[in-house]
């Protein structure tokens, strides 16, 4: 217990620190929590139906009644980008979540076992990191076709094989290290050293990764529904909205402007905190 206190405490300390130092880590969370409230909440906070067509309106620049104008369509771009960041955010959230899932085990397995297992899994990491991520993922889904789903099944294919190389890298460190071999004398299964004792000292570089995929797969969301192989209506997303509008980047700019400084905050503000995490976890990346 009194080793569990110390380690929060330590835990604490440093978070503590990373408030004092980092400051730009600190700002970059406050602007991922009030992204992430306004789009659960956007049906309280949009002050239109994000659906609602209104022709007589469109193509209004931004003003009081519209703060970020209306498109093509008369429709409300804030709200539609509220609405919008639900896909986003989730897009960038929850396929990172299943392909972290898949790569952490896969990397544990073949880091403990190593051998053949660790070469037919490395092989695919390999075959999978050898293409552009973006690449890869567009020819899954011109094979799935274009979709909400589809996509959440495109980063995930796309994106295991880097987790699983950074858990395969450390589980191999990890697995000679002398409390691994003591667990493993006194009969302790092979699935518990892997969970048990290798997988909570991968955790810190997990988290790290975490953050700036999350980025990356609404990047990589925002490419696809540009191309038009991505989000389709009724959904919305910020990449859509940018397709949307790049027909009228000279005439009525805000139209994708807004959306598009929307991923670039958002991609900031992981990145930074990613940073800021890292500094944390690894003092050793601190050091140098």
């Amino acid at each position: 217990m009194e080793q569990n206190n110390n380690g929060l405490s330590l835990m604490k300390e440093k978070i503590g620190l990373m408030m004092r130092q980092n400051k730009m880590a600190v700002f970059s969370a406050l602007v991922i929590l009030i992204i992430v409230i306004m789009a659960i909440f956007a049906p309280v906070f949009a002050p239109y139906d994000q659906t609602k067509q209104d022709l007589v309106n469109r193509l209004i620049s931004p003003s009081f009644q519209h703060i970020l104008g209306t498109d093509d369509l008369g429709r409300d771009i804030f709200s539609r980008m509220l609405y919008g960041a639900r896909v986003s955010l989730s897009i960038g959230l929850f396929p990172t979540i299943a392909s972290m899932l898949i790569g952490t085990v896969l990397g544990l397995i073949a880091g403990y076992y190593g051998k053949k297992i660790d070469f037919v899994i490395m092989r695919l990491a390999d075959i999978t990191l050898a293409f552009p991520s973006l690449l890869l993922a567009m020819v899954v889904m011109y094979t799935l076709g274009a979709g909400i789903i589809n996509i959440f099944l495109a980063i995930v294919i796309v994106g295991w094989a880097q987790t699983a190389r950074v858990v395969r890298s450390q589980t191999l460190a990890l697995k000679e290290s002398e409390y691994v071999e003591a667990a493993r004398s006194i009969g302790v299964s092979n699935l518990k050293i892997m969970f048990r004792h290798i997988l909570p000292n991968c955790i810190p570089s997990l988290i790290v990764l975490f953050t700036l995929n999350i980025p990356a797969n609404i990047l990589q969301e925002s490419s696809l529904s540009f191309l038009g192989i991505g989000a389709q209506p009724p959904f919305t997303s910020w990449g859509l909205m940018v397709s949307d509008g790049k027909q009228y980047i000279f005439t009525d700019p805000w139209i994708a402007i807004a959306p598009g400084v929307a991923i670039l905050v958002i991609a900031l503000a992981f990145n930074f905190l990613g940073d800021g995490l890292r500094d944390i976890l690894d003092p050793y990346m601190k050091e140098q």
